[in-house]
């Protein structure tokens, strides 16, 4: 059990505060109900680009990172699909000087055409080393708009192009900080040796004063169901060929998202998992094989992507592919694969949950997923599942109309590329 309590100010800020008396540290996580799916289509990439300005000077503090390594403290910060999460640590007593920092660039950036210019360019650089420098970089630039055609899961985190990000004009991103940057879009999560009482004395006295504000409405498309395979070919001067299969999967709050990762953790999590054991090194068809699932909030993918053997044709390796999810659709799982697989994540939930930051983290995540107290429920979650629920959930998963497949081709460095689609 993970004690928590709950405290929320007039301005709608959700405060969650866990006592850790085994550190003499203190982690603010600041967790903003906004991510890329908040994004227009027209300008993706706004909310990784805010990961980055929000280091760039807010409204009365003109630099976010030298006050606080006076303090001896340390922050950074992650964009998902679903939200944006910034983490700040420091000594407990120094730790005002985190409630500091965090409430004033809630209330306001700089805005400065310097200081957009400066993130912008350094977010241009990260897509570029992360999409186009990279082997297989663009991978899922090409498969997540194969398996979505209206929701904005279609473009990854980064953005669609480079362009969305080059283009974007002053005014464009103040309209999406006030938008979505606001006390009553965000859960603050306070974990460490600050007690209490202190720490509520400190909301009320740094982010009360902030207004709250009227948040931009969130209509997403739903995702029409998919009624046949979707392929694409492309060329690329990589080492090996490559495989990427996405399949449509439930939700995070779905009541079979925990049968569907432990599904690929079956098949892909350890030497002794499913693929890695018949197509890797029994076979030898794959140098590298792996399954996992994007745990979006809205439904996701089920992910299965390989990297081929020298002279194993695209053709053999996802065959190899599809005959191993269909044995996992014909015949359960065996129990002892089952309870292999729960009790590795009932090990990892536990580690996970030892750190004070880490603890700081989940429990602002799963507040915003329904309620903080539900983190102490997902290891039954896993326990109550049967062999039967995987199969269930693999049958549903696995029929070639849910999949969109992409082969990623070798080829010599200076040869003419193709992009296929089907």
């Amino acid at each position: 059990m993970i004690p928590f309590r709950r405290h929320i100010l007039s301005n709608g800020l959700r405060i969650i505060h866990h006592y850790d008396a085994s550190t003499r540290m203190t982690a603010l996580n600041l967790l903003y109900d906004v991510g890329s799916k908040d994004e227009s289509p027209s300008r993706t990439g706004f909310a990784h680009l805010f990961e980055h300005l929000m280091f760039g000077g807010s409204v009365h503090i003109p630099d976010f990172d030298t006050p606080l390594q006076k303090a001896g403290g340390e922050n950074n910060a992650w964009t998902s699909n679903d939200v944006t999460n910034y983490y700040t640590v420091a000594p407990t007593h120094n730790i005002e000087t985190a409630f500091w920092l965090e409430s004033d660039r809630m209330l306001s950036l700089a805005f400065s055409p310097e200081s957009l210019a400066v993130q912008k360019q350094v977010v241009i650089e990260e897509f570029k080393q992360r999409n186009l420098n990279q082997p297989y970089g663009d991978s899922y630039l090409l498969l997540r708009p194969m398996a979505y055609r209206v929701h904005p899961y279609r473009w990854p985190v980064i953005g669609r192009e480079v362009s969305h990000i080059a283009e974007a004009t002053l005014d464009e991103v103040k309209q999406f900080f006030f938008a979505h940057y606001a006390p009553n879009n965000a859960i603050l999560c306070i974990s460490g040796s600050l007690p209490f009482e202190r720490a509520v004395e400190l909301c009320e006295k740094w982010f009360a004063p902030i207004p709250s504000r009227q948040i931009a409405p969130r209509h997403l498309p739903q995702e029409p169901v998919q009624t046949q395979p979707r392929r694409q070919t492309v060329e690329r001067d990589v080492p090996l060929d490559a495989i990427f299969k996405a399949y449509h999967m439930v939700a995070r709050r779905h009541p079979d998202y925990q049968a569907c990762d432990a599904l690929s953790d079956v098949l892909s999590s350890g030497r002794s998992s499913r693929l890695y054991r018949r197509l890797v090194m029994d076979e030898k068809l794959f140098t590298e094989l792996d399954a996992s699932v994007t745990g979006d909030i809205e439904p996701g993918l089920f992910l299965v992507k390989g990297k081929l053997s020298p002279g194993v044709s695209l053709e053999q390796g996802e065959a190899a592919i599809d005959a191993e999810l269909r044995r996992i659709c014909d015949t359960p799982v065996d129990q002892r694969e089952l309870d292999k697989v729960v009790n590795r994540f009932e090990s990892n939930d536990l580690f996970s949950n030892l750190h004070y930051l880490n603890k700081a983290t989940n429990l602002a995540y799963y507040e915003l997923l329904g309620g903080a107290e539900n983190i102490d429920c997902e290891v039954d979650r896993y326990k109550r599942l049967t062999p039967h629920d995987l199969q269930r959930v693999a049958r549903d998963l696995f029929v070639p109309e849910n999949s969109s497949t992409l082969w990623y081709k070798s080829i010599p460095s200076g040869a003419p590329l193709i992009n296929d689609i089907e």
